[in-house]
Parts: C-alpha cells; sequence; structure tokens
C-alpha cells in the first residue's frame, strides 16, 4: 500500500483549496519536493503524521488517496498503512520532548524472546479488540453525556424561563440546579406528591407573577334576620283598629286617606268651613270623622311608618354594601374571591326583594287598617355566612400582603417541584444509561490497561535496546567527529550525556543530528515494517553545516532506500540537489513512459489567486530539475518577473526581492570571489551606476527576508519599483557580464523553433 496523491485540501494552512491536477503524475516510490519555508512543507509532514498516528486533521478538509482509494481525514482513524514521518512535531514529542524527558527506546526482538513474542502478539490482537470496544464505549458513553446534558440544559431552560422575574432566585437557573434538584428527588422517592393539579398550577403561576399590593378592608355588613322581620310584618297584618268607622271610609282606603289628611288640615287651621268647596262644615260630621280616625288608628298607622322606615333602612344597608374591586386582590385569589363575592351579592339580592316586599305589605295594611291580612312572602333562604366566606378571602390577601416575599418564593419552589417530578422519569432514564456507560467505559479500560500490563511485562522480558543505543553511539561518532555526545541506557528508554553527565544546551546541529539519527534508527524497530511502510521526511537537515548535510543524506540515503514509498520535503538546495542526483541515477529513472519511472519531483508553488495567498503542488520547474544549481530558476523568476514590469497586484510581487537577493549573492560569488564581506562591499567594489546600485540595495534590503519568505507587510512601494528595480538588477548583471547573461536567457527564455516548411 502507498499513498498515491493527496487529493484535496481546504482551509489546511496556505493550501486553501487544492485538487490534485489531472494532469499531475500520482506519487512514485520515491518523490521529492520542493519548497521554500512557508510554502506548506510543514503542514504536509503534519497531515502525514496525523495519518501516521490515526488521528484526523484538527482543521480543514483533507482527502488522501491511499492505493488509488479516497480517504478522508476523518477516516484517519481507519487506516492501515504504516506511516513514519520526521518533522519538528516528532522531534518535540520523541526525541526532546517540551516537558522534558528521556528518548524513547527503540525495540528490537532478543534471540531467545520468540516464545514471548508470540504472546505479546496475541495479547496485542486482543488490545486491538479492548481498544476498538473501548473507543465504542467511550462513543456511547460520549452520546449519553451529551443527551443527558441537553435534556437537563433544555428543562433548566424552561424552570428558568417561566420562574424568572426580577428579584427571582431562578434567574440564573441552570443544569446543575436541575441535576441536583432532580436527584434528590429521585434519591427520596417522593415525586408524586411534588405532582400539582391545573388549577394548582396555574394559582402557583399567578402568586409567582404577582406584585406587592396593599391590603384590602374587610365588609362590615351582617345579613338581618329575615325570619324576625317577617314575624314582626305578619303581626302587624293580623294587627286591626278598633272606632266608629264610616263605613264608606273604610271600604275606600284612597278615600280614607284623603279625608284623614284632610281632617287634620282643617284643625290645623282652626277652619269651620271646608277648604275645598268653601261651605260650612256640620259640627256633626266634624265629630263623626274624629271617631273614625281615633288615637288608636293613628297610633297604628305610626308603628306601620315605623317598621317601613326600618325595613327601608336594612334594605339601604343592604344595597350600599361596599365590596374590594377584583383587581385589588392577588390573581390566585380571583377564583375564590369571585365565588364569594357573587353568593354575596345573590343574598344581598334576596334580601333587599324580600325587605320590599315586606315594605309593599306594610303599605298594602295602611290602606286597610280595619281588616286583619296574612303575609303572602315566603322568607327567602339566604347564605348569612356569605360575608365571613368573602372576607375569609380577603384576610387571605391580607395575610398575602404580610408574606409577600415568603409567598412568591414558596410557589416557585412547588413550581419547580412540579416540574421536575413531571420529568423524572425521563431524567433518571438518562442519568441511569449515563451511569451504565460509564461503567463500560471504566470495564473497557480496565481491560486494555491489563492487556497493556500484560504486554508490557513481556516486552520487558524480550526486549534489548543496548543493542541500539551503541549502534546510535557510533552513528553520532561518525557523524559529529567526536564521542562526547552520547546515549546512555536509562530505564526502559535513553538519556542524552556529555562527557558522562546530563547533556545540557544542546546546539541546534546537535539536536538535529541526534534526532535524525535516532529517526533513522527508529525504522529498523520491529514495530515498523519498512519494507511496507511510507517514510516522510520534512527538512530533515535543517541548522545543519555543509560537512554535517554531506553525512546526513548518506545516512538518509542509506536508511530510506528500502521503503515502500520515500517522500522528502526540503527548501535547502545543496540537499535537494543531493536527493535529486540520486533520484536521477535510480534504476529504471530513464525509462522513456514517465508512469514507469520509480522518482518524481514536485515544487510547492505559492501564489496569490481569488481566495488570497495560497499553495499548489506542481511539476517541479525543469530548470530546478536539470540544472545544479538554484540560480537558473531564480534567474527565470526574476527575468520573467522583470519583463511583465511587475504584477498589479503585491501578493504577486511579495517573495520577489528574496529571489532577487539570493540570485545577486549567487552571482557576485563568482563575479568577486576575492571580496569578503556583506552584500553592499562586494557590490562597492564594482564600478557601475552609483544610484542604480544603491537603488537595488536598497529594494533587497527592505523588501527581502533572509532565506525564507515571511507574512507580506503589504508595503504599496513594492507594486511602484518592483519591475524597475528587478530590470536595473539584470542590466546589472549583463553589463558585467554580457555572455553570461545572454546564455542565461536563452536558457531560460529560449528562442521559438521554426516550423518545418511544407
Amino acid at each position: 500500500m502507498a499513498i498515491t496523491r493527496i487529493s484535496r485540501l481546504r482551509d489546511c494552512g496556505v493550501f486553501r483549496d487544492f485538487t490534485w491536477p489531472t494532469d499531475l503524475p500520482d506519487f512514485g516510490r520515491y518523490n521529492l519536493i520542493y519548497g521554500w519555508n512557508g510554502s506548506g512543507k510543514t503542514t504536509l509532514s503534519r497531515l502525514f503524521r496525523g495519518l501516521e498516528a490515526r488521528t484526523p486533521p484538527t482543521t480543514g478538509q483533507v482527502t488522501f488517496a491511499l492505493d488509488g482509494h479516497a480517504v478522508g481525514g476523518d477516516e484517519f482513524a481507519q487506516a492501515t498503512l504504516p506511516v513514519r514521518v520526521f518533522n519538528r512535531d516528532f522531534v518535540n514529542e520523541s526525541v526532546f520532548p517540551v516537558g522534558g524527558g528521556d528518548v524513547p527506546p527503540i525495540f528490537v526482538v532478543g534471540k531467545e524472546s520468540v516464545e514471548k513474542q508470540k504472546e505479546a502478539d496475541r495479547l496485542k490482537a486482543e488490545r486491538t479488540t479492548a481498544e476498538a470496544n473501548l473507543v465504542s464505549a467511550r462513543s456511547r458513553e460520549q452520546h449519553a453525556e451529551r443527551a443527558f446534558d441537553r435534556y437537563c440544559i433544555d428543562r433548566a431552560k424552561v424552570i428558568k424561563d417561566t420562574l424568572q422575574k426580577t428579584g427571582s432566585a431562578y434567574n440564573n437557573y441552570n443544569k446543575t440546579d436541575y441535576q441536583g434538584r432532580a436527584q434528590k428527588m429521585a434519591a427520596d422517592g417522593d415525586a408524586a406528591s411534588h405532582r400539582l393539579s391545573d388549577e394548582q398550577r396555574e394559582a402557583l403561576l399567578a402568586q409567582h407573577q404577582a406584585t406587592p399590593q396593599p391590603k384590602v378592608p374587610e365588609v362590615t355588613y351582617q345579613i338581618p334576620a329575615l325570619q324576625g322581620l317577617a314575624d314582626q310584618v305578619a303581626a302587624l297584618l293580623q294587627t286591626t283598629v278598633v272606632s266608629s268607622a264610616i263605613q264608606s271610609l273604610r271600604d275606600d282606603s284612597a278615600l280614607a286617606e284623603w279625608v284623614r289628611h284632610g281632617l287634620g288640615l282643617h284643625k290645623e287651621r282652626r277652619s269651620d268651613k271646608c277648604l275645598f268647596c268653601e261651605q260650612p262644615l256640620p259640627q256633626s260630621r266634624v265629630g263623626e270623622l274624629e271617631a273614625h280616625f281615633n288615637a288608636e288608628y293613628e297610633r297604628f298607622l305610626r308603628r306601620v311608618d315605623e317598621q317601613i322606615r326600618a325595613l327601608e333602612s336594612a334594605e339601604k344597608q343592604a344595597a350600599e354594601v361596599k365590596m374590594p374591586n377584583r383587581a385589588e386582590l392577588y390573581d390566585d385569589l380571583a377564583t375564590d374571591f369571585d365565588v364569594a363575592e357573587q353568593a354575596l351579592r345573590q343574598a344581598l339580592d334576596a334580601v333587599r326583594t324580600f325587605i320590599g316586599d315586606l315594605v309593599k305589605a306594610l303599605n298594602d295594611k295602611k290602606a286597610q287598617p280595619f281588616k286583619a291580612s296574612s303575609l303572602a312572602v315566603s322568607v327567602p333562604a339566604v347564605d348569612a355566612a356569605g360575608v365571613d366566606r368573602l372576607n375569609e378571602v380577603i384576610r387571605r390577601h391580607n395575610q398575602a400582603c404580610d408574606e409577600f416575599q415568603s409567598r412568591v418564593s414558596a410557589a416557585r419552589e412547588r413550581l419547580e417541584a412540579d416540574f421536575v417530578a413531571g420529568d423524572l422519569v425521563e431524567f433518571v432514564r438518562l442519568r441511569d444509561a449515563v451511569q451504565a456507560a460509564e461503567v463500560a467505559v471504566r470495564n473497557a479500560a480496565a481491560e486494555v490497561e491489563r492487556l497493556n500490563g500484560e504486554i508490557s511485562r513481556l516486552e520487558r522480558e524480550i526486549v534489548e535496546h543496548r543493542q541500539p543505543a551503541e549502534e546510535l553511539n557510533e552513528e553520532l561518532r561518525k557523524y559529529l567527529g567526536h564521542d562526547r555526545l552520547r546515549l546512555e541506557i536509562k530505564d526502559s528508554g535513553y538519556t542524552i550525556t556529555r562527557y558522562g553527565v546530563p547533556a545540557e544546551a544542546l546546539s541546534e546541529g546537535e539536536m538535529t543530528a541526534l534526532a535524525l539519527l535516532y529517526f533513522l534508527k527508529s525504522l529498523q524497530d520491529r514495530r515498523f515494517d519498512l519494507a511496507d511502510g511510507v517514510v516522510v521526511l520534512d527538512d530533515p537537515v535543517s541548522s545543519l553545516d555543509a560537512n554535517a548535510l554531506y553525512l546526513a543524506f548518506g545516512f538518509i540515503r542509506e536508511r530510506t532506500q528500502h521503503a515502500a514509498q520515500l517522500l522528502i520535503f526540503t527548501h535547502n538546495f545543496t540537499f535537494f540537489r543531493q536527493v535529486r542526483n540520486w533520484f536521477h541515477h535510480l534504476k529504471g529513472q530513464k525509462k522513456k513512459d514517465p508512469k514507469q519511472r520509480p522518482a518524481r519531483f514536485y515544487m510547492l508553488d505559492c501564489r496569490n489567486d481569488t481566495n488570497g495567498r495560497c499553495t499548489a503542488i506542481r511539476p517541479l520547474d525543469p530548470l530546478l530539475e536539470n540544472y545544479d544549481s538554484e540560480y537558473q530558476y531564480l534567474f527565470s523568476r526574476i527575468y520573467q518577473a522583470a519583463d511583465q514590469s511587475g504584477s498589479e497586484n503585491l501578493e504577486d510581487n511579495y517573495a520577489l526581492p528574496n529571489m532577487a537577493r539570493r540570485l545577486l549573492e549567487a552571482f557576485l560569488a563568482f563575479r568577486q570571489p576575492n571580496v569578503a564581506g556583506e552584500l553592499w562591499q562586494k557590490m562597492e567594489a564594482i564600478a557601475y551606476d552609483a544610484a542604480k546600485k544603491t537603488r537595488i540595495l536598497r529594494f533587497l534590503h527592505t523588501h527581502s527576508h533572509s532565506n525564507a519568505v515571511g507574512e507580506p507587510e503589504h508595503d504599496p512601494s513594492l507594486l511602484a519599483e518592483s519591475g524597475t528595480v528587478l530590470t536595473d538588477l539584470l542590466q546589472f548583471i549583463e553589463a558585467q557580464d554580457k555572455p553570461h547573461y545572454d546564455a542565461m536567457v536563452e536558457l531560460v527564455n529560449p528562442p521559438a523553433s521554426e516550423e518545418d516548411d511544407g
């Protein structure tokens, strides 16, 4: 199995949206990828390291083709391709851990450990299954935890949204509060006792929403004893007046009343004439009338009038009973208030109606004082306790005023308990599912730990890591030219010593040498089959001097040539040239069909497009592949840029100052071999237009960045002067060595071939 291609990279570092071009050859067995710093080499090596570690990329979308089959980043965990990657992450994690620690050992199998190795391999197979079970158990646990967490968050939000109000303790109610309440209720087993009826719930919600109200006065009215009133009226109706009655007046109540009133006026005015007809009044007639309307008659009518006034007063009291406004009471008391008020109003209506009937009966009696009559009105059944019931509701309101805060708090607590109790069955189900999943994870983890312990025990018995340590020390001695730096065995790993004591403050070159040699030695680890594996090297000679670089290349070539697939990334042209020449001389590399050649050459081309600065994988520029220096490639890029008078886009001009500097340094190195010092000193020694030299040097010093292409600073002067300064540079080279300049122009811009006649 091998890596066929990198099919797709989206939002991975500078790989904004890369798709493997249809005309770009697939990876071969040997692959060389050239790219300057900042062009994406580290990004690619980390993706390969993710494939090695079976961990998906943390950002972006990634698709590899393994033996032609698409494998997405989220499928790395299931990949089986053995991969080993050397990059800065490998150094930091495996050789020089950021947190410190010894170098881990490289394992080889002892001669007498074959049976133990078989047992270890069997246990590893079991561990693979156990680890899969653990992954599955953890997935189920995460699913159960997410479901339980979402449920608690949702239920807590419902309670919070329902019970939040200014000053409410539930304004910050969250899932922790809900879980605590539900856990306690589940433990107490009293959920049913917390359930509310619809009426109770509505009343408590009204209490929760209530605002403080003033107290309300009680109703002071007392319903009269209706039966007593009826008895009094009945007695009056049965009473008759004894007198010398005049028949015509006795039988005509209206006439009797008129005459009685007139008799009173005549007495009052002492008139002996009829006030109506002004005729003399016979004395005998006056006597008859006075006998008819005697003192007993008057007393009786006064009694009747007094009774009527008393009844009318009682009726007025019933009509003027003042009841509280329903809006003045707390909403949760509204229903009870409405019932009590309605009952009392009905009682008052009955009282007023009954009293009115009594008054009418007495008025009728006044018209017939000489006749006994019976009370024809029945005493109504009136609830005498109606006032007390209404006052009981008012007293509850007034008590609520005194206990407002505690009452509202209690209502909210009861509502919370009702919410929790209503959902408790589902809460317990989800909680138990989490607990069961946790138990399954613990059991699965314990099994993996047990197998790891068994495997570690066997490997401690079968591992001999002294041999790799001695071999590494010998290689270090050859590499560094001395044996002051050594690996010493310590427990199950190695420690680095200098003159026999733990080494400190290793140089960059020493760290690179140790890390690279350690990585190359690890390719012999029994846990990695080089003949079936993929080896990836990202800038393996960083910070090495020229001599160490050649030694490093020798080690790399020796240890990786038998790999099933090799990918080397580098920005160092000297190392690039060594690897390129090695690949050029591989068996079969001269075949006409490129697909049959074992080695492939690529470059990382970082340019600007509509998505901004981005990198693509392209075939290696022929100038880099076919010539022994980077000089031809740099000349080509500068010549093309100068010919186009610079791009209108800042990003397209960004790399040019760095390329121009390296081109000028290389040109002056062979044009001024006898002048030592900085670039400006070499330029100073050449007779040429001083203004142009100054402009070239200022442009290079201002905009170039050593050997690396950093982030753009968006200097608009790049747009204005790139084309002009690059033209000055080419004219400077032409002035110093025109044959050389002409040859380079012909190399990078060959004349068009003439077409055949006919």
